[in-house]
């Protein structure tokens, strides 16, 4: 709509959308167009309803936090730095923090805008541009020409000559920030153009959203495989690493099977520095995110990793997880920005177990949620709140809870993983199932093999019999883990609308941990796998105990997702990551290809 100012008579204004006169005759007609049909063109098709952005309608933006020129360098001295001035420089390092385009690439991710040509227009004419709220996004005019190109020396702008209006202006919208709490922003912003002449004025409104981030599913091909390797040096900040001797350690079975699990995808590792190398959890230090706005041809997509929430104490200074850094070393660039939302001092450590990765999920689109939803465990230990607004807040994919707070990590990741399926929604839930696991140990115990030792084939240390595993006492764990995870499945199917025969049931064996009362998965955690692609999961080793020279566990997980199209490709991480409390997935990241999604301004 348009606003109109001056000292004569009130103008006659029309309907919301349709040009408006004013009385006087001659007073600037201000006009700014934006993409509010979204179709990637600036025409008159964008001039209704251009004021107040709606789900249906209104011009949408990136958030515009990449490093295109790839000009933001992390220091080797700040990876293992005991505070958060480094964490904070990180995230201040990125395409919106300066006030240029950075090339070609970055003049792509502003969002379109223009001013229509104004000829009769004196030589003392002005405009302003206004953008409110003012920091969280800014405008760039284009220089001659009408690609990207234009833009490459433009300059924020906020004041217009009349030689600008007199032949138009092309303009570039940059975001600057995401919705971290909807409460405070909600996304939207509101440009205004003013022109003024002869003392008369017009003004020009047109509202904006900022692209939503959005969680990618494991039904969705992974493009690049992350994992983390080992170096030279301690590991571990303080010397003193949460894991038995050795862990984690016999790297070369890990990336060897890992590489023959993810054929298809790239599989990259991600070194750490000396001190932290064994902080290898690349799933739990970051959760991928995408945000997309409308372009010609398609979307245009930018991915965000979404950081984990972590704040540790190092020799009493609050200091964000230092593993997270590495995100901005070695994935930050061209159109991959890194966002991060930290609490000012530590949580509780049990607590803080929540704040990763691992703990979020996305459940795959289904009816009344075309964008799926996001998924995340809490409980008695819950995230911390500024972090959970950050992910859960976007608007487009409601969260769904399940208590994960029995379980000694916590993660959503240890009991539950989308698969495909051959059902009308076209995927599942595989699901840890104790009581499986007991029923498979009893069937090797009938049949002779009480004494057969699981993880036979390993260097562990410990290798319980079968006939150990069924005592009263490990199975009374064991099954309090199973009551745990019915009291998830009964949230899970009623938020879903799945079956109970629509679910994938793999053995996992728990038991307790000492000194601290909470389960883990005692036997690798089938479910804690890697989906390559909808038929391809890289999945952990079981190393279970055999019947008939087969290992039961193994056997019983290829059945189960063979009958929904899945193949099983098994990864050798016990001692890599299964001692140190996590599986394949939590030591693994993915990056996925979206382009098969509908975009979310469409749903």
């Amino acid at each position: 709509m348009r606003r109109w100012t001056a000292g004569l008579a009130a103008a006659t204004l029309l309907a919301a959308g349709t040009p408006v006169i004013a009385a006087w005759g001659s007073a600037p007609l201000a006009h700014l167009t934006a993409d509010v049909n979204r179709d990637g063109l600036l025409t008159t098709a964008d001039d209704a309803g251009r004021s107040t952005w709606t789900d249906g309608r209104g011009a949408i933006f990136l958030p515009n936090l990449d490093d295109d020129e790839r000009r933001c360098k992390v220091a080797p001295a700040d990876l293992d730095a005991s505070d958060r001035a480094v964490d904070d420089k990180l995230a201040a390092c990125n395409d919106a923090a300066d006030d240029r385009i950075n090339g070609p690439r970055d003049a792509a991710d502003l969002a379109p805008l223009k001013i229509d040509a104004l000829s009769n227009l004196s030589s003392t004419a002005t405009g302003t541009l206004t953008i409110s709220p003012a920091n969280k996004a800014r405008l760039f005019a284009a220089g001659s020409g009408r690609d990207v190109g234009s833009f490459i020396d433009a300059r924020p702008v906020t004041s217009l000559t009349a030689a600008q209006l007199q032949r138009g202006v092309r303009l570039g919208l940059e975001g600057r920030d995401v919705v971290r709490d909807p409460a405070k922003w909600d996304g939207r912003i509101t440009v205004t153009l003013t022109v003024r002449d002869h003392g008369q004025s017009s003004s020009d409104v047109v509202q904006l959203r900022v692209a939503p981030l959005l969680l990618q599913n494991d039904l969705q091909p992974a493009q690049t495989v992350l994992a983390g390797r080992p170096n030279d040096g301690p590991g571990w900040w303080d010397g003193t690493p949460p894991y038995p001797d050795g862990v984690p350690g016999e790297w070369q079975p890990f990336a060897r099977s890992l590489r023959q699990a993810t054929a298809g995808a790239r599989l990259k590792f991600v070194k750490g520095t000396a001190h932290g190398w064994k902080d290898m959890w690349l799933q739990d230090t970051f959760e991928p995110a995408t945000a997309s706005m409308p372009a010609v041809g398609g979307p245009h997509t930018m991915r965000i990793l979404i950081r984990s929430g972590n704040v540790w104490e190092f020799n009493g200074v609050a200091t964000p997880r230092p593993a997270g850094r590495l995100i901005y070393r070695d994935l930050r660039g061209p159109d991959v920005g890194v966002v991060q939302e930290l609490a000012a001092k530590a949580s509780p450590s049990l607590d803080d177990l929540l704040n990763m990765g691992g703990n979020l999920e996305a459940l795959p689109p289904y009816d009344g949620y075309p964008q799926g939803r996001v998924l995340y465990g809490a409980g008695a230990r819950r995230p911390d709140p500024a972090y959970l607004k950050l992910v859960t807040g976007q608007g487009y994919q409601p969260p769904v809870t399940i208590d994960s707070s029995w379980l000694m990590v916590g993660h959503a990741d240890e009991t539950t993983h989308v698969v495909r399926a051959n059902n009308a929604r076209g995927w599942t839930l595989a699901v840890a199932d104790p009581r499986l696991a007991a029923k498979l140990l009893r069937d090797v115990q009938q049949h002779g093999g009480g004494s057969q030792h699981l993880f036979a084939n390993t260097n562990a240390k410990t290798k319980p019999t079968v006939d150990e595993l069924l005592a009263d006492a490990k199975l009374a764990d064991n099954e309090a883990a199973a009551q745990h995870i019915d009291d998830q499945l009964a949230i899970l199917l009623k938020a879903t609308g799945l079956r109970k025969d629509e679910l994938v049931r793999l053995p996992v064996f728990f038991d307790r941990v000492p000194g601290y009362g909470l389960l883990k998965a005692m036997t690798p955690g089938l479910v804690n796998g890697l989906s390559v692609s909808a038929h391809q999961f890289a999945a952990p080793d079981p190393h279970g105990p055999r019947l008939n020279g087969r290992d039961v566990f193994r056997q019983t997980a290829e059945r189960a997702l063979a009958r929904n199209g899945v193949h099983v490709s098994w990864v050798e991480n016990f001692f890599w990551s299964h001692l140190g409390g996590g599986e394949v997935h939590c030591a693994t990241n993915a990056l996925r290809d979206i382009s098969g999604a509908t975009p979310w301004w469409r749903s």
